[in-house]
C-alpha cells in the first residue's frame, strides 16, 4: 500500500495516515494480519516525524484497527475490526452531522448526498483512490 500524505492540507498528518491506513483495511490491500513497517521505517520512509507516525498508530490500536506486538511489531489485526454496534453508529453520527449540515447549507438534496455516500463507498470496496 502505498501512503500519500498532503503536506499542505489542514487535516493534521496523522489523522491523514489513520485514514489512509483504514481504507487500507477496508478496502482489502491491507490484509488481516499483515505486518506494517516499524514507526522508525514508516517514518523515514515517507519522510515524517516518528512521534507522528507513533501517534497514528495509537489511535489505530485504540480502534482496534492494528496490534503492536513487541517481538513481532505491528500487524493489522488478524481478527479484523469489531463489527458495528450502537457506540460506533453514534460516532459515526456524530462525524456525518457537520458533513451533511454543510451540505444542506450548500443546497445538496438528499438523493445528491446518498449518490456521493455510495460512490465513495464503492470507491473504497474496490480500492480506488
Amino acid at each position: 500500500m502505498i501512503i500519500q500524505l498532503n503536506f499542505e492540507a489542514e487535516k493534521p498528518i496523522y489523522l491523514q495516515l489513520v485514514h489512509q491506513i483504514i481504507e487500507g483495511v477496508a478496502s482489502g490491500k491491507l490484509e488481516p494480519g499483515e505486518t506494517l513497517p516499524s514507526v522508525r521505517v514508516l517514518a523515514a520512509d515517507i519522510g515524517i516525524n516518528l512521534h507522528t507516525v507513533n501517534k497514528a498508530y495509537q489511535q489505530l490500536k485504540q480502534d482496534g484497527f492494528i496490534l503492536v506486538h513487541r517481538r513481532k511489531g505491528v500487524m493489522v489485526n488478524p481478527e479484523g475490526t469489531e463489527k458495528t454496534d450502537g457506540s460506533h453508529q453514534r460516532k459515526l453520527e456524530e462525524a456525518l452531522r457537520p458533513f451533511i449540515a454543510e451540505a444542506i447549507c450548500r443546497g445538496m438534496d438528499a438523493e445528491a448526498f446518498k449518490e456521493l455516500s455510495q460512490n465513495i463507498f464503492s470507491d473504497i470496496k474496490e480500492g480506488k483512490q
